[in-house]
């Protein structure tokens, strides 16, 4: 069952406020769902922020540990809920462009109040949500859960009404068991654990609740502007285009050489309209940021297109890449993993590479897609 067609708002409309006609969004003649009348599960439920019709990395884990059913909201989120491959019943709620998340969990309350396990995907948004639903319901929140259930305590499975969890410790070497005795809010890391498709029974859009009238402020600012991100600072696991860095691009390289390239390699994704990322071992020897690194023990990303320049494919870089549509790998090995992975492999010197990209680039340097930053000389 597909969802109808939304109708657009226009940019400057508070979608979680009444109309002149006084009707919350999704009260008019379409399929929609009042918030008093919505059928939420009383187990576990994922709740997925979209950006644009962009499910955050780790979307999919989160429904598959909620047992398939999701509510999404933000903007985009019809399209956002055709993507999910691991929903069985979905919600969705137009939210506008820009998240205000004060405002947002106000309006979730009290559709999650029934629910007794709330999921959301440790995410820059899930991050900022979370609390602040947990807040509202009064209930604990477990941050960056590795995997959560509901408890059953009873000899014929039924639950308890409480959660059990397990948390990541010590670059993810010790595993930590956490249990509550009621409803709880749950941030998952990704896990890759989601495969396969989904059969999605039901799909229904619904209104999330007005604001209370006598409530002064919300925490949120107001939202002049939504601008796209820069790509040469913005959240790696936001990024659709990655391009990143291991020990091979700098075989036999002082640390000081080593860092210049790894600055060449910032540039020249930033012209290519990606952001750049590396390997542990590139974080961990100071060559770039650890914001940077990519992997277990990193950030786990999800982008169209990963180009992966002198890196071999350790299992725990690779255990960061969740799904790439798209990779390159460019190595000397051709038998490296990555390149055995890779979409197209290039059996060449990275680092020659690298600086050849960067001549042919260095002449566009300042039309570089999605920022507005001037290209340094490469």
């Amino acid at each position: 069952m597909s969802p109808k067609p939304m109708s657009p708002k226009p940019m400057g409309a508070d979608p979680l406020s009444p109309d002149a006609a006084g009707r919350t969004p999704g009260e008019d003649d379409m399929t929609s769902t009042g918030a008093s009348s919505i059928q939420l599960p009383h187990g576990a439920l994922a709740v997925i922020v979209v950006r644009d019709g962009r499910l955050p990395v780790g979307a999919d884990d989160t429904v598959a540990e909620a047992g398939g059913s999701a509510i999404l909201v933000g903007s985009g989120t019809e399209q956002g809920a055709n993507e999910l491959s691991a929903a069985h019943h979905i919600w969705f709620a137009e939210a506008g462009p820009g998240l205000r998340p004060a405002r947002l969990a106000e309006a979730l309350a009290p559709l999650l109040a029934r629910c007794s396990l709330v999921v959301m995907p440790a995410s820059p948004d899930g991050r900022d949500l979370a609390p602040r639903v947990a807040a509202l319901l009064d209930r604990p929140l477990i941050a960056r859960a590795v995997s959560a259930e509901l408890r059953a305590d009873g000899s014929d499975g039924a639950s308890s009404g409480g959660v059990r969890a397990v948390v990541a410790r010590l670059d993810d070497r010790v595993l930590v068991p956490i249990e509550t005795d009621g409803p709880t809010v749950v941030t998952l890391a990704p896990t890759g654990r989601a495969t396969g498709h989904g059969a999605v029974t039901t799909v229904e859009r619904v209104a999330l609740a007005e604001r209370h009238p006598d409530r002064n402020g919300d925490g949120d600012p107001e939202v002049m502007a939504v601008l796209e991100p820069d790509v040469l600072t913005m959240d790696l696991a936001d990024a659709t285009r990655v391009v990143g860095g291991g020990a091979g691009l700098v075989a036999g390289l002082d640390d000081h050489q080593a860092t210049e390239v790894f600055d060449r390699l910032i540039r020249v994704a930033g012209v290519l309209g990606a952001s750049a990322g590396a390997t542990r071992v590139a974080t961990d020897a100071g060559w770039t940021g650890y914001e940077r690194q990519i992997g277990t023990t990193g950030v786990t990303i999800d982008p169209e297109l990963y180009v992966a320049l002198g890196i071999s494919g350790a299992t725990q870089h690779v255990g960061g890449l969740g799904a790439p549509r798209h990779i390159v790998s460019v190595n000397t090995d051709s038998s490296s993993p990555m390149t055995a992975m890779a979409d197209l492999g290039l059996v060449t010197d990275a680092r020659a590479f690298l600086a050849e990209l960067a001549g042919r680039l260095a002449t566009g340097a300042t039309e570089a897609p999605r920022t507005e930053e001037k290209m340094k000389p490469l």
